[in-house]
């Protein structure tokens, strides 16, 4: 166990080490003044994290429409997510809006929003929803609709009600695809907070973007970039421990 964890991290650092040689190779053979190293980079994220308050400042204003759209996301995503799998009248009913809210892009829907809503939280929690909600929708249906149906049948057959039936097989079945649905509303949710901020609210990490992209700064500008990356790879990290602590009963098929 601990030599394979060794070996993801070897494995993990040595492409690291690639792609940061050919992003140096790259600027040095580049014409592209605008374009920091990466050494520059990391210079910038460590004047980011510790000599500038104004990021931790806007950090904190980005992940107040971040949490609350991702959370209320998760709270409206779910129920509906197996109200849709477990009833054919409800996946009726919501089928339409799903799929469009799927292949409609929502970039030409932030500054309807922003009319609707003016400039405050409300419309960058409303943008983060709407970036993230459907994906969860989807994922918890599709996991609902894996459960097998024999499963339910010996249930019924052996008395069960509909509620035992919904808590001992339909959400413990489904549980893998919530979770997978959530992973993919976070990171959705991530890049709504990011583009409504770029696109017309100027606050938080956007602001920063903007200001430093005007400046010609580029080192700080990829160093915000890659804050958010970091924090949004360790939020990923942090719901993934909590699925193999909820969901310890499902096999592992993997292999290698």
């Amino acid at each position: 166990m601990k030599k394979r964890i060794l070996l993801d991290w070897g494995l993990r650092l040595a492409v690291f080490i690639v792609a940061v040689g050919l992003w140096e190779f790259f600027v040095s053979t580049s014409q592209n003044f605008l374009l920091p190293r990466f050494t520059d980079v990391a210079s910038g994220l460590f004047r980011l994290l510790f000599f500038e308050a104004r990021f931790w400042e806007a950090l904190y204003i980005s992940n107040q429409a971040l949490i609350l759209g991702f959370a209320i996301s998760v709270v409206l995503g779910i129920p509906l997510g197996l109200l849709a799998g477990r009833f054919r009248w409800m996946d009726r009913v919501l089928n339409p809006y799903v799929g469009a809210l799927l292949t409609m892009p929502v970039a030409p829907l932030i500054p309807i929003v922003i009319i609707a809503l003016g400039l405050g939280i409300a419309a960058r929690v409303f943008i983060v929803v709407l970036f993230a909600f459907v994906f969860i929708t989807v994922n918890t249906r599709a996991g609902v609709r894996g459960v097998e149906a024999s499963l339910i049948e010996m249930a019924k057959s052996f008395g069960a009600s509909e509620g035992q039936i919904w808590r001992r097989i339909v959400i413990p079945g489904a549980m893998p695809a919530i979770f997978a649905g959530m992973r993919i509303g976070l990171g959705r949710a991530v890049t709504g907070m990011v583009m409504v901020e770029l696109i017309l609210v100027a606050s938080g990490l956007g602001r920063l973007l903007l200001e430093f992209s005007g400046r010609m700064q580029s080192d700080l500008v990829f160093a915000t970039v890659l804050a958010v990356i970091i924090e949004a790879l360790a939020l990923l990290a942090g719901m993934q421990a909590l699925e193999k602590r909820i969901t310890r009963w499902a096999p592992d098929i993997s292999i290698g």
